[in-house]
C-alpha cells in the first residue's frame, strides 16, 4: 500500500492503530486539528458511503428547499408538491452560483439570482431567461434535459435524510442493514415505523468546539458515566451498560437499567411486542460516521453530527416517541427532551477539552482500555481503513 506523505495515517501509523486493542493507538492528532485532515475525512471517509445530513421535518411543507452546508460543500434537499424528497448539489449549471441560501417555501421552482435561470424541486431545468437573446429564452443548440441540477443520490429512514456523494456506495438497505439486524432482539421494523417525531421542544441542536470524529468516540462508550454523567449514572450506572455487538459500519453501548419517566404516577406508552423482560434495556449505537441512535421501549432518538470545520461539530438531535402526541403526554416529552439536552450538554466540555489536548505534542494517538474502549478502538481502525484505502487509490 502506497500512502502519500502527508496522510496522517501512513503504514505505520496504520499497523500501530490495526494491533489488539491492548497495544493499539488511536489516530494521530493531525487528525483532528487540521484542515487537509477534515478534507481528507470528507473525500475519504464521508463520500464513498451513506452520511446523515439532515431530517424531513426540516421541510415541514411541500415545496420546500433546505441549503445545507456538508463540510463545505453546498448541497440542498427539496420537497415537492408530492411529497417526494430529493437532495441536489446546490449551484446553478449557468454560471455556478449558490443557488440559495437560506430555507425557503417556494411556488415549485428554485431560481438563480443571477441570471434568473429556474430549476424544478426534481432538478429539471425549466427557464433559461433570454438565452438565444433579449426575448428570446431558448436555443437550438442548448439542450435544457442536459444542465439540470446534479442530483446526490439519497435515502430518507426513520426521518433522517441520507446522501451518498459518490454515487457508488452499497444500496442504503444493505447500508442500514447491521443495524437493523442488531435491533431484531428488541423492535421489528413495523414497530420502528411506529415512533413520531415529538414536536418543537424534541428538536435539540448543540454546537461543539471539537472535531466530529471526538463527538462519535464519547457517544460510543459508557466509561466517562460516573465522571461527566453523575446523575446518569446514579440512575442507570456503569456496572449495568455493555457493548453492543460490533457491526462493520457502526458500533456502540447499551444498558439494562433504562428506567421510564414517570410523570404524575404515568408513563408513556411501550411499542407493542417489546419483551417485557426487557423494558429496562436500551442501546446507543452509532451508525458510522456520523449518526448516534438511541432506542428504548418507549422512545427513540436520532442524533447526527454536521462537521463545520476540523475543530467544530454541530449536534443535530430528534427524538420520537410511541403513539404519544397529544397533549396527554406533553410533560413526560419535555421532561425527556430537557433529559436528554442536559445529558449532551455534559459532554461537551469533554470533547472539546479533548480537541484542545489534540494540540499536544506529547499525545500521539494515546491508548486504548482493553476492557472499556472497544468500541472507540473498533472506530479508529474503521476510519484508519477509509483513509489508507482512499490514500492508496490513484487520482
Amino acid at each position: 500500500m502506497n500512502l502519500p506523505l502527508n496522510s496522517p495515517v501512513n503504514e505505520a501509523v496504520l499497523s500501530r492503530i490495526d494491533q489488539p486493542i491492548a497495544y493499539a493507538t488511536g489516530l494521530p492528532n493531525e487528525c483532528y486539528t487540521t484542515h487537509d485532515a477534515f478534507v481528507r475525512d470528507r473525500d475519504a471517509v464521508m463520500t464513498p458511503g451513506w452520511v446523515c445530513v439532515g431530517f424531513i421535518d426540516q421541510l415541514d411543507t411541500q415545496n420546500f428547499a433546505l441549503p445545507v452546508d456538508f463540510m463545505g460543500l453546498p448541497l440542498v434537499i427539496t420537497r415537492d408538491s408530492e411529497d417526494v424528497f430529493r437532495v441536489f448539489h446546490n449551484v446553478c449549471s449557468h454560471r455556478g452560483m449558490h443557488l440559495t441560501n437560506e430555507p425557503c417555501k417556494n411556488n415549485g421552482l428554485l431560481r438563480c439570482p443571477y441570471h434568473n435561470w429556474t430549476y424544478a424541486l426534481d432538478g429539471t431545468l425549466r427557464g433559461t431567461p433570454h438565452i438565444g437573446g433579449y426575448g428570446t429564452h431558448t436555443h437550438p443548440d442548448f439542450n435544457t434535459d442536459d444542465n439540470g441540477l446534479k442530483e446526490v443520490r439519497s435515502a430518507v429512514w426513520l426521518g433522517a435524510v441520507f446522501i451518498n456523494l459518490s454515487g457508488d456506495a452499497e444500496p442504503f438497505e444493505t447500508y442500514t442493514a447491521p443495524i437493523r439486524q442488531q435491533w431484531t432482539s428488541l423492535v421489528t421494523e413495523e414497530q420502528l415505523s411506529r415512533f413520531w417525531q415529538g414536536g418543537e421542544f424534541s428538536s435539540l441542536s448543540l454546537t461543539v468546539q471539537s472535531n466530529w470524529k471526538l463527538a462519535v468516540e464519547n457517544f460510543l462508550e459508557s466509561y466517562h458515566l460516573p465522571s461527566v454523567h453523575p446523575e446518569l449514572n446514579r440512575i442507570s450506572p456503569l456496572d449495568q451498560h455493555y457493548c453492543v455487538d460490533y457491526f462493520d459500519n457502526g458500533a456502540g453501548q447499551g444498558t439494562l437499567n433504562y428506567t421510564r419517566f414517570d410523570v404524575k404516577g404515568t408513563q408513556l406508552p411501550t411499542l407493542d411486542g417489546w419483551e417485557p423482560q426487557r423494558i429496562a434495556t436500551a442501546e446507543y449505537p452509532v451508525l458510522y460516521p456520523n449518526t448516534f441512535f438511541g432506542i428504548h421501549a418507549d422512545q427513540l432518538f436520532i442524533l447526527y453530527l454536521q462537521p463545520i470545520n476540523q475543530h467544530e461539530t454541530i449536534e443535530h438531535v430528534r427524538i420520537y416517541y410511541v403513539d404519544s402526541t397529544g397533549d396527554e403526554f406533553k410533560e413526560h416529552r419535555d421532561a425527556i427532551a430537557a433529559s436528554w439536552d442536559s445529558v449532551f450538554r455534559e459532554d461537551v466540555f469533554a470533547v472539546e477539552r479533548m480537541q484542545t489536548g489534540r494540540q499536544s505534542p506529547a499525545y500521539a494517538g494515546g491508548a486504548f482500555s482493553p476492557v472499556m474502549d472497544e468500541p472507540t478502538h473498533h472506530f479508529h481502525k474503521w476510519v484508519a481503513r477509509k483513509l489508507a484505502a482512499s490514500a492508496s487509490r490513484p487520482e
